[in-house]
């Protein structure tokens, strides 16, 4: 983290806030945080180090842009320096994140400190109208997104129910062999408590396979008779 106090950069911003039933008006001055990342020591940081040069403090670090926020120390540091009025700065978008999920949750923190988000290769800063609309179509876009998934998802799964019945799931704990074993055991007088104990089943488990064998068995007897 550089940290640049004699910048020119600062503003000034007026905040309303309303105590007591009054509105009362306070200044603040506010700051331009500059964020650097790159994804690998091979990668030369200077581009985007000059693109920054005039932010108030700048944190730079080496991770790739799918971590998470909680996996970029640098970025989280950032995040916690921001005041309402400041500015968070990045010389691109992918920058910032490549997920565009991730990206607007880190937005959407910025915004919940009352500050601002810029991105200077886009031109694009969420002070502005125009900002706050794109990314508003950003979110917009990341929920059709995911719209989009969850119906082929859907649909992949209703077309191999259509073609096999059901979705796989888990192999079944019992298998014919310790049905055959629980049979024998019925029939040789044994409760089905020692025969669940026996094949390591449940009463309820035990009962529900040798249902389905049953009829399993009626249905074989019916289509060959």
């Amino acid at each position: 983290m550089t940290d640049r106090p004699n910048n020119p950069s600062h503003d000034r911003v007026c905040f309303k806030t309303l105590v007591g039933g009054f509105w009362h008006s306070q200044e603040v001055t506010t700051h331009r945080i500059g964020y650097c990342r790159t994804s690998t020591d091979h990668q030369t940081q200077q581009l985007q180090l000059d693109a920054l040069a005039d932010c108030d403090q700048l944190f730079t670090e080496t991770v790739s842009g799918a971590k998470q926020l909680e996996e970029r120390p640098e970025l989280g540091k950032a995040l916690d320096q921001l005041r309402p009025g400041d500015q968070l700065v990045v010389w691109r978008l992918d920058r910032l994140s490549r997920s565009l999920p991730d990206l607007l949750r880190i937005v959407s923190l910025i915004d919940g400190k009352g500050a601002d988000f810029a991105s200077l290769t886009e031109n694009l800063e969420t002070r502005s109208p125009g900002g706050k609309l794109i990314f508003h179509i950003f979110g917009a876009l990341a929920e059709w997104e995911r719209d989009i998934i969850r119906t082929r998802v859907r649909a992949g799964m209703d077309a191999y129910i259509n073609e096999h019945g059901a979705m796989p799931g888990r192999p079944s704990v019992v298998t014919d062999d310790k049905l055959d074993v629980a049979r024998t055991l019925i029939d040789e007088g044994r409760t089905i408590k020692d025969v669940c104990e026996t094949i390591g089943v449940s009463r309820s488990t035990l009962y529900r396979h040798l249902s389905k064998q049953e009829d399993a068995s009626r249905a074989s007897e019916a289509l060959n008779a």
